[in-house]
């Protein structure tokens, strides 16, 4: 059975499908629920609009990159209507492929959407989709929630907001962390700023995107949050690739040694996922170097204008230049390791 699209449903017809009383023809919204409901695919989010309709919310997506394409392709699986923008048109095309309605432009999907995400790759970008020529705000209705999933400047993200709320639109700052194996697997970790209300109105879409969902602050805040997280998984890059390049140029066999320490208090996140990927010398970007450089530049900008010295991420962030300067700005962060090797005179990787 499906939810009626004109007219009220009946009392009956509620109780059989919701499975609660009938909250009388004027309720503002309907809350998520995760139980199974007959003709539905995951935790799909109704509202009501005005007190004749009852429709799914409505989803766009701008940014279909590394992590932006299967967090919109989570979406879509989970029965959201959605629809989609990106650059490159390849991207578009797959998801429509898989039943997304492709837009020609930010603004198009605005003006198809009651929740719009951008998850694209700097403040500047974030700027042009939202602020720019035929940007969200420029199609966007008044009480529509805008999130960015994007890693920007927290400055940018509060301009942002106090931009859109001049449009009637609430705007959320929401970046993830748990690369593209948490993108895919719908098990990121994501920390919001802004409104607490419309954080808890768009809470059922980030249940399908995360595991771990936390409510920060006000607007900035979560990207803040985001820099502290890429500050510590940076120098941790670092540490591993340390520790990697001395086993390495000593001789000690890798696979031993990475079998000790992540069981032991030097185990992380970062070891076990990217430990074995650069012992199989497999760079490939779970997150990319010249990502990683950019949230690094984020971060000591930010710090700079707090007054809070940063001297290891500052040291970090150079080595992450160099490598990037390298022309390894697209593999994988872990790829640090060959800046490492380097040093000690071991010799290029493949």
């Amino acid at each position: 059975m499906r939810p009626r699209r004109r007219g009220s449903p009946s009392k009956s017809w509620w109780r059989t499908w919701w499975g609660g009383p009938w909250p009388g023809p004027r309720a503002a919204r309907l809350r998520h629920d995760t139980r199974h409901r007959p003709g539905l695919v995951g935790p799909t989010t109704f509202v009501w609009e005005g007190d004749d309709a009852l429709a799914p919310v409505r989803v766009g997506w701008i940014g279909l990159g590394i992590m932006g394409k299967p967090m919109a392709r989570n979406l879509l699986k989970a029965g959201y209507p959605l629809t989609v923008y990106n650059r490159s048109r390849a991207a578009v095309e797959e998801l429509a492929a898989e039943g997304a309605t492709p837009a020609a432009s930010p603004a198009e999907v605005a003006r198809q959407a009651d929740r719009i995400f951008t998850m694209v790759t700097d403040s500047p970008d974030v700027e042009q989709v939202v602020l720019g020529p035929q940007g969200v705000l420029e199609g966007a209705r008044e009480g529509a929630i805008l999130i960015d999933m994007s890693t920007i400047s927290p400055q940018v993200s509060r301009r942002i907001a106090q931009e859109a709320a001049a449009k009637g639109v609430q705007a959320l700052d929401a970046p993830v962390s748990g690369g593209d194996v948490g993108a895919r697997e719908g098990t990121l970790s994501i920390m919001v700023g802004g409104d607490r209300e419309a954080f808890e109105a768009v809470l059922p879409l980030f249940q399908v995107l995360g595991k771990t969902i936390t409510y920060v602050g006000p607007a900035g805040s979560g990207q803040e949050v985001k820099l502290v997280n890429q500050i510590v998984v940076a120098l941790t890059v670092l540490a591993m690739a340390e520790g990697l390049a001395y086993a390495r140029k000593v001789g000690l066999d890798l696979e031993t040694v990475l079998q000790v320490i992540t069981q032991g208090a030097a185990g992380s996140w970062t070891l076990s996922h990217y430990g074995p990927r650069v012992l199989r010398g497999d760079f490939a970007p779970g997150f990319m170097v010249r990502l990683q450089q950019k949230d690094l530049r984020l971060a000591l900008e930010s710090a700079a204008a707090a007054g809070q010295p940063l001297p290891g991420t500052a040291l970090v962030h150079q080595l992450f230049r160099h490598l990037e300067a390298t022309g390894a700005g697209n593999e994988g962060n872990h790829a640090l390791v060959k800046v490492l090797e380097a040093l000690g005179g071991q010799g290029e990787r493949g």
